[in-house]
């Protein structure tokens, strides 16, 4: 699927945690933000589960997730590219 073609579909890039599963990786996402209060540097993250056609993908690479329609209970996302 060409990735140009999709419109309104939010992407995220993170690190694979997880490749334990069958053509499902975990991805944990982060993002820094300021403090609302104290104003000190936070790093928050999220993990998501994304579905990998290949089952490929090996932990610590970095890919790129789209978000796609529900693929089972937890898996929302699609892996679109490894980015290294």
């Amino acid at each position: 699927m060409d990735t140009q073609t999709r419109r309104g579909r939010k992407e995220k890039v993170g690190v694979v945690i997880s490749n334990k599963m069958d053509k499902t990786v975990a991805v944990r996402v982060t993002k820094k933000m300021r403090h609302p209060k104290y104003g000190k540097v936070i790093e928050l993250s999220k993990k998501f589960y994304a579905h990998d056609e290949t089952d490929a993908l090996e932990l610590g690479q970095t890919v790129r997730i789209m978000e796609t329609r529900p693929l089972s209970k937890l898996k929302r996302w699609r892996v679109v590219e490894v980015m290294q």
